[in-house]
């Protein structure tokens, strides 16, 4: 539970346009040609919420993207390797392109166009081009309206072979789990134990740095061993902030001499995902310029290709089923005054972070009303406890505030699927209600934020006409994290009434929605190119509680109303 500090866009559309939607012709095509768009991984030039860049490749006619009112605008998909195009279709929402480029990259750095236009007029366009590359991209730089760029669907077809390099679905991770070495490690109350074994363990939430008494400096350099002579094909590097400006990816059959087949003097940091071709049992990352003051510090270093040695990384958690089932519910039935159901529920007692103010209790604040609800009550009650604020006078350390919080981690754990409670909250200077979800090691010791924290609700008593959701994660946390601030149409309070808020996770990022209505959209691509790793593809648990007081929604005061009642109608979770 921790403030934000950026804003989502206004939600703008054009009425009349979501109410067409144009199925997409299927010319003929050759035989080998297939469709190699459909949900990979696209990133945007901006984006109008809600209508983020998956919604143009993934296959459904009714979803689109759609771009910032201004020139130049882009939409660009990775198509995991190497691939020979040969046509694109574009079908245009009312909001259409007259000049744009079609692009195809390997790098995502070097463009080159196979298709240009200053006369487009909108509708459905099917493109013959020709051209190879792991990376294509629609480039706009004239809009044909006073809007900006909008696709129901961007599809990329071509060969089911790679150009240069394997075909999809031959490369293997090679990296997992081999032996690494490096220049040096970091190994300090910043960076625990970050040796280069932390670069290859497949966990974003880990990580390799130089030392600092004798490794930022340059150069720098990690590499890994693996196991026996293997095809380089593709190097994926996520970046610490402490990352490299001048770098090369080099390959070796003895860990001694070294051939570069990559370099670059331009890195940025955060994710890249290299192609490259080169045969060795060695790769390393090589850094010869860094890009901050401090040294070098990778969350994870890749290697894919073929041969080696590799050892079977665990297997990656499936996406939900579509349409989802209901695998988990709380419906808060049961008779007036009975307890939180304890094979659902456990309380969570103790003192609450962020300078909270109350002490929760052992479900003492927490009961059934009779009526299908859950009631979470903060009294105004002085409770002794070990972490309460010490008293200046007598020096006794008691808690002025008793409230309720409650927790799944020993009943129910999950990974991915749609995440949904039914909330009334309450209104007072220095309440803090929210539904939440935190890394289920965190219960086994990994401490915040390196088990990932995903924040569904959160609402300050002091402003109940704004709602918050939130994810944080080592490189992004605190007043740092990811997140949105929202609005009820006509600025209604969320404290009159009822409001459901959900979020559909999965492997591609996070959907929060308010009664239904899709108010801020998490793409983890996207996240791991511009803020840092995505790490909440494992188990979490769900959490409710009521504080009091704190860093974010500050004291209360005599217009606090006391008790406070955080009312929960369900909690469900789809699968």
């Amino acid at each position: 539970m921790h403030p934000l500090v950026r804003r989502l866009g206004l939600l703008f559309a054009v009425a009349a346009t979501l109410l067409t939607f144009v199925a997409l012709p299927a010319p003929p095509a050759q035989a080998a040609e297939v469709l190699l768009s459909q949900g990979r991984p696209v990133t945007a030039s901006s984006t109008e919420a809600p209508f983020s860049p998956q919604g143009a490749v993934d296959g459904d006619p009714r979803t689109r993207w759609s771009s910032g009112f201004a020139d130049p605008q882009w939409i660009q998909v990775d198509l995991g390797s190497a691939r020979s195009i040969s046509r694109v279709t574009l079908n245009w929402e009312a909001a259409y392109g007259r000049s744009f480029r079609i692009q195809v990259s390997n790098d995502a750095a070097n463009w080159t166009t196979v298709h240009e236009t200053a006369t487009g007029t909108g509708g459905v366009q099917n493109l013959t081009v020709s051209g190879t590359g792991r990376y294509v991209r629609l480039y706009g730089t004239v809009r044909g309206t006073q809007y900006g760029y909008s696709l129901w669907e961007f599809q990329v077809f071509g060969s089911d072979g790679a150009g240069p390099g394997p075909g999809p679905g031959t490369d293997t991770l090679l990296s997992y789990g081999r032996t690494g070495a490096a220049s040096s490690s970091q190994h300090d109350g910043n960076c625990w134990e970050c040796t280069p074994a932390r670069a290859f363990d497949r966990d974003p939430a880990s990580r390799w740095a130089t030392a600092t008494d004798t490794g930022w400096t340059d150069p720098g350099w990690i590499s890994v061993d693996l196991g026996a002579t293997a095809q380089i094909h593709k190097v994926v590097l996520q970046w610490d902030p402490a990352y490299a400006k001048s770098f090369q990816i080099q390959v070796s059959s003895n860990g001694t001499d070294w051939t570069p087949i990559y370099s670059t003097t331009t890195g940025a940091g955060f994710k890249q995902t290299l192609t490259v071709s080169g045969t060795g049992r060695h790769v390393r990352m090589y850094g010869t310029e860094r890009g901050t003051p401090y040294g070098y510090s990778l969350w994870e270093f890749q290697v894919w290709g073929t041969g080696g040695a590799p050892i079977p990384a665990p297997p990656l958690p499936p996406d939900p089923a579509d349409p989802p089932r209901l695998v988990w519910s709380d419906e808060f039935d049961g008779a007036a005054g009975n307890r939180p159901d304890a094979s659902k529920w456990r309380a969570d007692p103790g003192t609450g972070p962020n300078n909270e103010l109350e002490y929760y209790t052992d479900n003492r604040n927490a009961a059934l009303d009779g009526a299908g609800h859950l009631v979470m009550e903060a009294r105004k009650e002085a409770t002794a406890g070990s972490a309460c604020p010490r008293d200046p006078l007598s020096g006794s350390t008691t808690c002025q505030y008793t409230s309720a919080r409650m927790n799944t981690g020993a009943t129910f754990q999950f990974t991915y699927g749609r995440v949904e409670a039914r909330i009334k909250v309450p209104k007072g200077n220095g309440l803090w209600p929210a539904f939440w979800m935190m890394g289920a090691d965190f219960l086994t010791g990994r401490p915040w934020p390196y088990n990932g924290e995903v924040d569904i609700m959160e609402v300050l008593g002091k402003d109940v006409k704004t709602s918050y959701s939130t994810v944080h994660a080592p490189a992004y946390n605190g007043g740092g994290g990811i997140g949105s601030p929202y609005r009820l149409p006509g600025d209604a309070d969320f404290s009159d009434d009822y409001h459901t808020w959900s979020a559909d996770w999965n492997s591609k990022g996070i959907v929060y929605r308010l009664d239904g209505r899709v108010v801020f959209t998490l793409d983890k691509e996207q996240v791991e190119q511009t803020r840092g790793p995505w790490i909440f593809d494992h188990p979490h648990y769900m959490i409710l509680n009521l504080a009091v007081g704190g860093d974010w929604p500050g004291p209360t005061d005599a217009s606090t109303p006391f008790p406070a009642r955080m009312l929960v109608d369900y909690v469900r979770v789809y699968q």
